[in-house]
């Protein structure tokens, strides 16, 4: 517990002011229960035995004084230690998400989705005990308990139906607050939606993520949606918090009639001062803190264990790490040296040896498994190599910063990555929207014969996962993302597969057209879309065991000849 306390201190230093009014409320939380039973003393000699009349108009206003206080104090510090305790939730969420962004995509591939997403949510929600319920809890109930330790409860029928005629009066400022709640409630589980659906699709396009190095960016957006998760927590805390201070002041308010009552029936001799003494030392009595006190060791034990796996995120380190130079310099040239590569115990790649220049096509073909995509893993920097090197322009592209070397990569993969944003973001994904940039990608995409349809053009909004697009058109508006890069390297992994015959032929004459300025790495099925490649590489279990042009290698290698004919 003391270790999980020493965890959390540096996040609350930075809340002074409001520790300063959550501690005043509590503060006014005690001064207002003890003074509930100091009052009892003037109401026994001053009312009851001397007959004081004053005292017995007085008392209820100060009846009523005390508990304001009390209420007043109880939702200053509810109010203040909610606020701290979800403030740090929602940096905790933040800085939990920014860090596993930054994660090998390995651990994308081990861990379930499902399992992350609850870390991140249910997990630190309930470290928020620690931060803004025990401490406090353990505060004011302790104050509260040595106020009304000394005072024992006993009742009295008669006095008490004036208090439960009082009482139900509480129900319509209660129903009030009730339909604000419901409304805070809906408005909650909406905004938390967003959020989970925002962080959702951060983790189901986290390879788009990494290879544009666009951490920051998703970073950033899912802040506005946690930002809105937390103003309406806030609102349903503040709503929540007036709910006990209403019934204290009715409260006292029926204590007050009940005392005024029952001293004139004191007065008038018509009931004992033991009885009523009795009477007003029950309702005085408090339960709740004692009970709160003895459930607040099982809360820590749930913090504890909550904080224990969301640590065990925070603790996992990368093993792909940014290098220390700026790749500034166009990629002229790219070369594998003898590289293997393996999961875990598993081989993907052996000895891959070979060299692309600028203007260089080059397709990677072979059978499934056969390490076409393993090897387009290693030029996005997903993994690196087990042996050998890669070489960029004649450096170790370790060498580099991933910022700058996938700012230099353009990487289209078999599956489509759509963001519940606008064309424009999505064609412009991690980088500035310049509209004639975004324009000019799309016509190289062929994508503007659709989107120029579209109401709002390139602002239209695109529904999550592009579902509101055909398969063709989602996979056009990810090559002109690529395309808006203006990459040195371009990655296609059956980039037309869902493109019809006129606009894959549009689309390789424009890819012809762009040749010229960059390496383009293709994953080809369809052997007909790679003919025209400078370099072909065959792919059988991890090695290469040809390479060419395609005449050559109809020519020279048998797989090749039979990839061929299968296709």
């Amino acid at each position: 517990m003391k270790e999980l306390l020493k965890q959390y201190l540096p996040y609350l230093t930075g809340y002074k002011k409001h520790f300063f009014f959550a501690i005043m409320g509590m503060i006014a939380v005690a001064v207002g229960t003890a003074g509930t039973a100091q009052l009892i003393k003037p109401v026994l000699d001053d009312i009851f035995i001397n007959k004081d009349k004053e005292m017995l108009f007085l008392m209820p206003f100060l009846l009523f004084g005390v508990f304001a206080l009390k209420g007043v104090g109880k939702y200053v510090q509810t109010y203040y230690t909610s606020f701290i305790g979800q403030d740090v939730i929602r940096k905790l969420r933040d800085k939990l998400v920014g860090h596993l962004t930054y994660l090998d995509i390995d651990f994308f591939k081990r861990m379930h989705t499902g399992e992350i997403l609850s870390r991140v949510t249910n997990d630190i929600s309930r470290i928020q005990t620690v931060v803004a319920g025990i401490i406090p809890d353990l505060i004011r109930e302790t104050m509260t308990i040595i106020a009304l330790t000394g005072y024992v409860i006993y009742e009295s029928p008669k006095l008490a139906l004036y208090f439960l005629i009082i009482m139900p009066l509480a129900v319509f400022p209660l129903s009030k607050l009730a339909k604000k709640m419901r409304r805070y409630s809906k408005l909650s589980q909406q905004s938390t939606a967003g959020m989970t659906a925002r962080l959702g699709e951060i983790f189901a396009n986290i390879e788009v993520i990494k290879s544009n190095s666009s951490q920051e960016y998703e970073k950033d957006r899912f802040s506005k949606e946690n930002q809105n998760v937390f103003k309406f927590i806030m609102k349903q805390v503040r709503t929540n918090a007036l709910t006990s201070p209403v019934m204290e002041l009715l409260g006292a308010i029926a204590i007050g009639i009940v005392i005024y009552i029952g001293g004139k029936e004191v007065i008038d001799g018509r009931m004992s001062v033991g009885s009523f003494f009795a009477f007003a030392t029950a309702l005085f009595m408090l339960y709740d803190p004692i009970k709160r006190l003895s459930t607040l060791y099982n809360r820590a034990q749930d913090a504890i264990a909550a904080n224990t796996r969301m640590h065990e995120l925070l603790a996992m380190q990368p093993r792909i790490v940014s290098g220390e130079k700026t790749l500034t310099e166009s990629i002229r040239t790219i070369a594998f040296c003898d590289v293997s590569l393996a999961y875990g115990h598993i081989p993907a790649l052996k000895n891959i040896s070979f060299e692309a220049t600028k203007g260089q096509s080059v397709a990677l073909v072979g059978d499934s498994g056969a390490g076409k995509s393993s090897l387009v893993n290693l030029l996005v920097r997903f993994y690196d190599p087990t042996e050998g090197k890669i070489l960029i322009n004649g450096t170790d592209y370790t060498d580099f910063t991933l910022p700058s070397l996938h700012h230099k990569i353009a990487y289209v993969t078999q599956r489509i990555y759509i963001f519940n944003d606008t064309i424009a973001a999505n064609v412009a994904y991690g980088e500035e929207i310049d509209p004639k940039k975004v324009v000019e990608a799309l016509k190289k995409a062929h994508a503007m014969e659709f989107v120029e349809k579209l109401e709002e053009n390139i602002f239209t909004i695109l529904s999550e996962n592009g579902n509101n697009l055909s398969g063709g058109q989602r996979q056009r508006i990810a090559l002109a993302r690529a395309l808006y890069k203006n990459p040195d390297i371009l990655i296609l992994d059956e980039a037309t597969s869902a493109l019809d015959n006129i606009s894959e032929a549009l689309i390789q004459q424009a890819l012809k057209a762009l040749k010229p300025h960059m390496i383009t790495f293709t994953v080809a099925h369809r052997l007909s879309t790679i003919e025209e490649s400078d370099m072909i590489l065959v792919f059988e279990k991890g090695k290469i065991i040809g390479r060419g042009s395609h005449t050559q290698l109809l020519q020279h290698c048998e797989t090749y000849h039979k990839l061929s004919n299968i296709h």
